[in-house]
């Protein structure tokens, strides 16, 4: 009898990137392009990983005009987008994220994204850091709905043949978590990236982690779990 199927969803921003500083610089310079006030980072933080056009629309002054926000959401991607032409500029993984997705792959596990990024700037990181050769399913929000819906999950186990309870979804917001609750599936929270503890538990982590380390326990019962059902 062949192994049961495993997948593990990965978000990206503050999951397995560090791209704190390059998101909030990308959008303190949106915000002055528009002559607008500075945005403080602990405002920029609550909406990484939604959708661009939202997220901008959250951030914006509450009498922002609404025909304004394209506009200032195109600022943000022309200022990430200098940003990456900029001498010094670094997207890193963060320590230990790369030996987990290599485990995860070489003991049979299937990888999979789901990201508030757009393919574009997937691919621009994928091919820094060398990541296309691990994952089997890339879901982005330029295929439809993004978090909290639960749309590129249900498509990544469509891709990859899996059902829920085969599945887990990890990532540093309550959007992920939602995401994952919403498709059904396994939801573990990480505490290094962009929002709280407490956000992230509010969002529906089945379990949040604070190191790679307890990360891979988590996964390793996880997927302990899944073999137990057809043993």
């Amino acid at each position: 009898m062949s192994a049961p199927l495993k997948l593990a969803v990965w978000d990206i921003d503050g999951t397995l990137i560090d791209s704190r500083k390059v998101i909030q610089q990308a959008m303190e310079r949106a915000f002055a392009r528009a002559g607008l006030p500075p945005i403080e980072y602990d405002r920029t933080r609550t909406i990484v990983g939604l959708e661009l056009s939202e997220a901008i629309t959250r951030l914006a002054p509450p009498d922002y005009p609404a025909e304004h926000i394209m506009q200032l959401a195109t600022y943000y991607k022309e200022a990430f987008v200098e940003q990456r032409a900029e001498k010094g500029f670094d997207e890193p993984l963060y320590e230990g994220a790369l030996e987990t997705v290599e485990r995860l792959a070489d003991e049979g596990w299937l990888l999979g994204v789901a990201t508030g990024k757009a393919r574009r700037g997937l691919d621009i990181v994928f091919g820094h850091h060398d990541l296309h050769r691990l994952f089997d399913t890339l879901h982005t929000v330029d295929g439809g709905p993004g978090k909290p819906h639960p749309r590129m999950v249900l498509d990544a186990m469509r891709e990859t043949g899996t059902d829920p309870h085969q599945v887990v979804m990890i990532g540093d917001t309550r959007f992920d978590m939602e995401m994952g609750r919403n498709a059904g599936v396994h939801a573990l929270g990480v505490s290094w990236g962009f929002h709280t503890e407490d956000e992230i538990r509010e969002g529906g982590a089945h379990s949040i982690h604070h190191d790679f380390d307890g990360l891979n326990a988590a996964l390793d019962a996880f997927g302990a779990s899944v073999e137990g059902r057809v043993a």
